[in-house]
């Protein structure tokens, strides 16, 4: 039987610059070979200066978010502290570590990049469909489109992008995995964290239609 679970088969980036933290994804969600969605966020602000990127299993990806947005306001009403953006990421790690390993009629697939500012400076991490939590230096893309997004960064990155700089490059990016990627589509978000916090900075959707 098929799976027409809603499923964000995407692409999603993470470009670490040096006056900031530049994210992005593309806006197509599937079920089955279905174009379910044409304007599906997948880009997330969880806390001032902390935004995350998602893929996979929608229901689940709805679900952590809620719990990770809840922690953090738990948190701060208890320690009267933020939390940092590693400490938010181990969270969600945790979540998804859980929820992989539950029995359930349906597979509880779910990637995030995170990424933020704290006291510490701009991080970024990937957080994998198992649980697994990999820091970056440079950039992450998780998603069906990643492997054509990957060679776009592969190529291009600097370690002294500015954000500026990282914006076109995630654009070019997200750009190669739309025109190979037949999950990825119909538009484009990119979103920066700065010293100015958390901020979209463009919402792009793309006609696929003949007229």
């Amino acid at each position: 039987m098929e799976d027409r679970t809603l499923k964000t088969g995407t692409t999603t980036i993470g470009i670490l610059c040096k006056d900031g933290v530049v994210l992005a994804a593309d806006k197509r969600a599937t079920a089955g070979y279905m174009v379910a969605e044409k304007r599906m966020d997948k880009v997330f602000q969880v806390d001032d200066f902390v935004g995350v990127t998602t893929a996979g299993s929608v229901s689940e990806v709805q679900l952590l978010l809620k719990l990770i947005k809840a922690q953090i306001k738990l948190t701060k009403m208890r320690a009267r502290k933020g939390l940092s953006v590693k400490e938010i990421t181990n969270l969600l790690a945790t979540y998804v570590y859980s929820n992989i390993r539950k029995p359930s009629m349906i597979m509880a697939i779910t990637g995030f990049l995170v990424a933020g500012k704290d006291s510490s400076g701009y991080s970024l991490y990937e957080v994998g469909l198992d649980g697994s939590l990999i820091k970056a230096d440079d950039y992450r893309t998780d998603g069906s489109g990643s492997v054509y997004a990957l060679g776009v960064l592969e190529t291009e990155y600097k370690q002294d992008l500015s954000v500026q700089q990282g914006i076109e490059l995630a654009l070019r990016a997200i750009n190669a995995a739309l025109k190979r990627d037949a999950a990825t589509g119909n538009g484009i978000d990119i979103v920066t964290i700065t010293n100015e916090g958390y901020k979209k900075v463009m919402e792009k959707q793309i006609n696929t239609g003949i007229y």
